[in-house]
């Protein structure tokens, strides 16, 4: 097995870990944050990390191989969900996002298994795409910091939120409101990406149903 491969294999190997971290029952916080969040953050960073490295060593040394082309694209879905009901579960993540994110992958998926069978056609990506798993992975990873729910300094006002900080003045320009501010624009960003970018692969790849 080679190097890119072996670490795709390593970030498949990082997701279960990663997932068991909230049942070892970890005390303590650093600057207001569960140490258990940082822990997971640092192991979905590195994760991602080694989505980067992977693909860039396999191309500059000539490594592409059909068991890396089909394993990375499902360590990144796996990684990606993984982390998203993760977040649904800490009561971070409405559970409608990682369902559109799911959605969206199968239909990408279907339409890439197609494109193979029908000849190996190439679906261009879109720059959604590229948007997609930038701001996806950024939310993600500020995600596990923040100490509030998505959109919850955003979308709750009045005494709702006045009940949250101590005034106005104070959740306005507390760094944790930035931080909500942030994964809630980010998250809603890379939602709106992933459909825009599926509907480009349908769009792409609709004269492979035409045989159907």
């Amino acid at each position: 097995m080679n190097l890119p491969n072996k670490l795709t294999v390593l970030r498949i190997i990082l997701v279960p870990i990663m997932v068991l971290i909230p049942y070892l029952n970890i005390q303590g916080e650093f600057l207001g944050i569960p140490i258990s969040c940082i822990i997971i953050d640092l192991i979905f960073i590195i994760a991602s990390i080694t989505d980067k490295l992977d693909g860039s060593i396999a191309r500059k040394r000539n490594l592409v191989t059909n068991f890396g082309k089909f394993l990375d694209p499902i360590a990144d879905k796996i990684l990606v969900l993984a982390a998203m009901v993760m977040l649904v579960g800490m009561d971070k993540l409405p559970a409608w996002i990682p369902i559109i994110v799911l959605f969206r992958e199968f239909v990408v998926s279907g339409y890439r298994l197609i494109a193979v069978e029908q000849g190996g056609k190439v679906i261009a990506a879109s720059i959604w795409g590229k948007v997609k798993t930038a701001t996806q992975m950024t939310a993600i990873i500020l995600a596990f910091l923040d100490k509030f729910s998505f959109g919850q300094f955003v979308f709750r006002v009045g005494s709702e939120a006045e009940q949250m900080a101590s005034s106005v003045g104070v959740y306005m320009t507390t760094p944790q409101f930035i931080l909500n501010i942030a994964v809630t624009v980010l998250m809603v960003v890379s939602v709106i990406a992933a459909i825009f970018s599926g509907w480009d692969y349908i769009k792409g790849g609709k004269d492979l149903l035409k045989d159907m």
